[in-house]
């Protein structure tokens, strides 16, 4: 059984070239949910969904939309089955 792909928050900045500060910054606006672990839940792992949201939210940066924009588009397309906000 294969496992999905999880991330550091040193991975995400490397391969993103970001600084971690910059990741935890877009986990506080919600844009990133990483799972916790270790002693007191510090160590911080993200899955493939986060990388995604990641790329995204960075994408629409580019762009020149607000983070708020990002997340309120990224969210749409993350509903699992209401298509209805999707097609407003």
């Amino acid at each position: 059984m294969a496992t999905n792909p999880t991330y550091t928050i040193s991975d995400l900045a490397r391969e993103f070239d970001l600084t971690t500060r910059a990741i935890r910054f877009y986990e506080d606006m919600g844009l990133l949910e990483p799972q916790r672990e270790g002693p007191g839940g510090r160590n911080r792992v993200y899955s493939a969904r986060d990388r995604t949201r990641l790329k995204l939210t960075l994408r629409a940066k580019r762009l020149g939309l607000s983070l708020t924009e990002a997340k309120d588009i990224i969210d749409t397309y993350d509903s699992p089955r209401d298509t209805g906000p999707q097609l407003r």
